[in-house]
């Protein structure tokens, strides 16, 4: 139960990598990604959970092999986060950087389809935003965490202008 089947650096070297490229295949696909999970995501984090693994435990089954990873995967993601809240190079490397989905009331497509955000997804984020639909947005953005943020324009009753 408590005896290691490799040494401990190995261990630590295997969350490392483990770590960093889960993380970099994360950030690769998407910021939409992260924002929502869908069933299906939900299966592939499962899924991703248990294809690791063996690259995380080798053949170890040991109770001390598996907090020993758990701290080290724990550790990494708290100076993930410390480290990133420091520097913002990193922080745009790690986390990326917000995106405009739409501006005066026009829909960038393009932009939309390059951050894998479905029309319904937007729409969506509208009536979570209490906009009708696209003629009353300033800006729309998409954040690093995946939510769409939508700033809606000033309607002139809104402003303390009247309209002639």
């Amino acid at each position: 139960m408590f005896e290691l089947s490799m040494p401990v650096w190995e261990y630590l070297l295997r969350a490392v990598v483990v770590y960093v490229v889960l993380l970099g295949m994360i950030r690769l696909s998407g910021k939409r990604t992260m924002g929502q999970f869908t069933p299906f995501d939900v299966l592939l984090i499962v899924l991703l959970g248990n294809a690791v693994q063996n690259a995380l435990l080798g053949k170890d089954t040991s109770l001390l092999g598996g907090l020993l990873l758990a701290a080290v995967l724990i550790t990494l993601n708290w100076t993930t986060g410390w480290l990133t809240a420091r520097n913002r190079r990193l922080e745009r490397l790690i986390e990326g950087v917000p995106v405009i989905l739409a501006r005066d009331g026009r829909l960038l497509h393009d932009v939309l389809r390059k951050e894998l955000v479905s029309l319904n997804d937007f729409e969506e984020a509208l009536r979570q935003n209490g906009e009708i639909g696209l003629a009353d947005v300033k800006i729309a953005i998409l954040e690093t965490d995946g939510r769409i943020s939508v700033v809606p324009k000033e309607r002139a009753e809104d402003s303390g202008r009247k309209l002639d």
